[in-house]
């Protein structure tokens, strides 16, 4: 029979973890927490969403202030929003371009994708409690669109979306157990999407 022995097994720490480590700032504007939380959320956006031009803002691009608490804004891979009056527009389009290949005996063209559009993403954890004064005070210190991070974005932001009209923010909630679900927020009332 063989002896038991006190031996610990050290584990290499996670991704995430080490990612975290690297790249909590030493003396933080914020919270330390907020900053993990916000890199957290960030890493599931690069990871496992594909978003990319990430970064984390610690000042209001309005005021040139702090921020209540770090914010991220990153390009998605797709546009995850449309405007409901966009929207039908679009299927309109479509429609109409059916209609015009069918009467001359063609192929319909494909609508064009939409762009994407850079977003603001609200990291929040779950066990956090909102008040509509916190939101607002969120919303206040963002601009309807997030700045330009890169020379490309600069130039495809001089396409400006004419449905984008309201201020909104992804808000990232994090589950205890790591999952991150997203909703969507909006800075007054928004017509509802048609289905």
């Amino acid at each position: 029979m063989a002896a038991a022995t006190n031996e610990y097994v050290a584990f290499e720490a996670s991704a995430l973890t080490n990612y975290i480590q690297e790249n909590t700032p030493i003396n933080p504007i914020h919270e330390e927490h907020y900053h993990e939380l916000a890199l957290q959320i960030l890493h599931n956006l690069e990871h496992q969403h594909r978003w990319t031009n990430l970064t984390i803002h610690t000042h209001s691009p309005v005021a040139q202030k702090p921020l209540p608490r770090p914010l991220i804004s990153g390009l998605p891979t797709k546009r995850f929003y449309i405007h409901p009056d966009e929207q039908i527009a679009l299927l309109e389009a479509e429609s109409a371009q059916n209609k015009a290949a069918e009467a001359i005996g063609t192929a319909p063209e494909a609508v064009a994708a939409l762009v994407p559009e850079r977003e603001w993403v609200l990291p929040h954890h779950r066990m956090e409690k909102w008040t509509l004064r916190k939101l607002a005070e969120i919303m206040d210190s963002v601009t309807l669109v997030p700045p330009a991070m890169t020379v490309d974005e600069k130039a495809r932001k001089e396409v400006k979306n004419k449905w984008r009209t309201t201020k909104r923010v992804l808000l990232a909630t994090l589950q205890d157990d790591s999952t991150v679900v997203y909703y969507i927020i909006h800075d007054g009332v928004v017509k509802p999407r048609q289905n």
